[in-house]
């Protein structure tokens, strides 16, 4: 059974939707949890569950908390015993095979790449978020906030671990790879996408090229490669739509449905578009080129959306990602399989 450490105390609500997302997946999924935290308020929120001490799912206590106003740095060199710092110890050692936190995202980015180490021909680590499109499968978008400045190598290995991640997590066969940038023509773009271009051209995987802005919900592609700073402008501004369109959307239904029977369809109608567009269904972001699986949510994020990013931390266990961009980046760039 994979063991996934969450950690409990990050969240905007923390620990409720952690402890909920956590028995849910300990009912469901072949999965044990650990839920990283004080102990004390932990096991006041899982008494609120009276089957938990039936399930897979114990604690480990932390006696310190990164809130949202710590900074990176200062959260790594002065709370040793915060709840990530523990939880990414726990994967380090061994104990769990990933971690999974909705908090501070620099605090736990750095704790990661401190604590877990990085990857083999691997620079700097990538946030790859899915994104759903009007085919029906999810198109990978990475970098989403890792990284606010770039090189043209970075970009190529965030294009070949995307691909891996594609590949396996999503079963997508030669997963479609492209350059986020202002037009499909090699010459447009920026120095750093036209330099990423040429580099991920003599990559051994399916590059079709630019692709640009609409093409992240068209499904077209698969997966599409940009730095941190444009690719977390693309998921907020996404993030934003998604909710003006749902708010829009229930207000017209409201406004027109007259019918009863009309009025149950087009609810039902609304009902699977809303979860189309649900981030809770995609549980989190995956931080990719650690030694170790390290799965971000969205500080908001509800007991549904820990339950899937528990899912989705033991399909990367199971699924072995690391070993696959690791020997990849061997073959590719010249590094040693880790």
């Amino acid at each position: 059974m994979v063991t996934i450490a969450v950690d409990a105390m990050g969240g905007d609500y923390a620990p409720k939707p952690e402890v909920e997302g956590a028995i849910r997946a300990a009912r469901s999924l072949n999965v044990s949890v650990i839920l990283v935290g004080r102990e004390e308020v932990l096991r006041q929120e899982l008494d609120r569950h009276p089957d938990w001490r039936d399930l897979p799912v114990q604690i480990v206590h932390a006696s310190e908390v990164v809130t949202m106003e710590d900074s990176a740095a200062r959260a790594l060199r002065t709370k040793r015993d915060s709840s990530i710092r523990v939880a990414t110890r726990l994967v380090r050692d061994g104990v769990a095979n990933g971690l999974v936190s909705a908090g501070n995202t620099g605090a736990v980015m750095a704790t990661a790449k401190t604590c877990l180490g990085m990857l083999a021909g691997v620079e700097r680590p990538a946030l790859a978020s899915a994104f759903p499109t009007v085919l029906g499968r999810p198109a990978v978008l990475l970098d989403v906030g890792a990284n606010v400045d770039s090189t043209p190598r970075m970009l190529s290995q965030f294009a070949l671990m995307g691909e891996v991640y594609s590949r396996v997590i999503f079963r997508t066969k030669q997963p479609r790879v492209g350059l986020l940038s202002i037009g499909e023509e090699d010459h447009k773009g920026n120095d750093l996408t036209r330099s990423a271009s040429a580099l991920i051209k003599g990559m051994p995987i399916n590059f079709v090229g630019n692709v640009e802005g609409r093409d992240v919900f068209s499904g077209s592609v698969d997966v599409i490669v940009c730095d941190g700073f444009i690719g977390n402008v693309v998921l907020k501004v996404s993030e934003g739509l998604a909710e003006a369109i749902k708010h829009m959307l229930q207000e017209s239904l409201e406004a027109t449905i007259t019918r009863k029977i009309g009025y149950v369809l087009s609810r039902q109608a609304y009902t699977d578009f809303k979860k189309r567009l649900d981030y809770s269904e995609y549980g989190g972001a995956p931080l990719l080129g650690v030694k170790g699986v390290c799965i971000i949510c969205h500080g908001r994020s509800n007991a549904n959306a820990i339950k899937n990013a528990i899912r989705v931390a033991a399909e990367f266990a199971d699924g072995r990602i690391n070993r696959h961009i690791a020997g990849e980046l061997g073959a590719t760039l010249g590094a040693s399989a880790d």
